[in-house]
């Protein structure tokens, strides 16, 4: 059932980021304002909801429920924890998810953090952000579900690769993701800056703090 909430997670995930790509756009082009207040509420919930499905696909690796294809494919019962839940993510399917999820995280972020932007310019970059995120959910659905049952289930996995049971490939991917997905906000901000006219000094200290967290963690990832 865990299962089945996690994709159906990602279903509504999708119809929301549809949802959050037009709507705070169209507000920000009428200067609607509860068009526009839509953008942080649906980047917060669409967070929630990749979050619950991630949640799900790591609670099935955790206890090594072999009766999803993603888990008995990439762990096995006897493997230490530490990689059972690094097995999350050391698969296309996983992987996809994980960067998702980080994808939207930023999107939440600048929903909570940025509320020194203004108004127009926050709801164009979270709907910028939007449509990179509906691409992926696309793309997760209907080419790489992580959820996709066997029936019956196997008694035992196949183990994941032994070239990722290492401590630091534990943790390179997660924090190169957060660097390289981090980057998307700075392209969100370029782009809602050429919809905006907002090429200015300004624009460029709204987008600092992002790049440089960003670069932070790409660098600790390659280090």
């Amino acid at each position: 059932m865990i299962i089945e909430i996690g994709h159906y997670a990602l279903v509504l995930s999708l119809a929301t980021s549809l949802l959050l790509s037009v709507l705070p756009l169209i507000g920000a082009r009428r200067n609607d304002a509860a068009l526009m207040a839509l953008a942080p509420i649906g980047s917060v919930t669409l967070f929630g909801l990749v979050g619950l499905s991630f949640s799900a696909l790591t609670w099935a690796y955790a206890v090594s429920d072999f009766s999803v294809a993603n888990v008995w494919e990439n762990s096995h019962s006897l493997m230490p924890m530490v990689y059972k839940l690094s097995g999350v993510w050391g698969n296309h399917e996983g992987s996809m998810l994980l960067w998702l999820l980080i994808l939207v995280l930023f999107s939440a972020m600048v929903a909570v953090f940025g509320r020194n932007l203004p108004d127009s310019l926050r709801a164009t970059v979270l709907s910028v952000q939007a449509w990179i995120a509906t691409a992926f959910l696309l793309f997760i659905l209907l080419t790489s579900n992580p959820f996709v049952r066997i029936n019956p289930a196997p008694a035992e996995g196949q183990d994941l690769n032994p070239v990722l049971q290492d401590p630091g490939l534990a943790i390179h991917p997660p924090l190169l993701y957060l660097g390289y997905v981090g980057f998307s906000v700075c392209f969100s901000f370029a782009i809602a800056a050429l919809i905006e006219g907002r090429i200015d000094a300004a624009w460029a200290r709204w987008v600092r703090p992002w790049t440089l967290a960003a670069w932070t963690f790409l660098t600790a990832g390659i280090a």
